[in-house]
């Protein structure tokens, strides 16, 4: 889903729409939750907000569920703007090697390796990064 979405944008619409890392928490947010909210621990379709921004915490059970929960960017260490960014150099351009994403990201080369392999393995098996 996402690589439709960053196909269609240039550079600097990509840096003007995710400038920093809340906004792409809150565009991570809106995707995800497009359909509405469903508690993954009870099924709940009500909530608040949550103690993280952009969080949503079910109002039966109190489940807080970040934005980035059950996402590609679950448990990610670096900055989600980064990640972001990532995502969008692999969607433009196929062929970019590890070394150039890491130097114009600022993040080690294993760390981009890793992170790389985790938006092929999403694209290959055709599954949405948000879902």
């Amino acid at each position: 889903m996402m690589k439709e979405i960053f196909k269609n944008i240039d550079t600097e619409t990509f840096d003007r729409m995710f400038s920093d890392d809340d906004k792409c928490l809150e565009y991570l947010a809106n995707q995800k939750w497009k359909k509405g909210y469903v508690c993954k621990k009870c099924g709940n379709k009500n909530f608040c907000r949550g103690k993280t921004l952009f969080s949503r915490r079910c109002t039966r059970c109190k489940y807080d569920e970040s934005a980035t929960a059950h996402t590609l960017f679950h448990r990610c260490k670096m900055p989600i703007s980064k990640a972001f960014r990532i995502i969008f150099l692999v969607c433009n351009k196929n062929e970019i090697s590890i070394n150039d994403i890491s130097r114009q990201i600022d993040i080690r080369i294993m760390t981009c390796w890793k992170f790389k392999q985790k938006i092929i393995d999403c694209l290959q098996e055709n599954k949405s990064i948000i879902s």
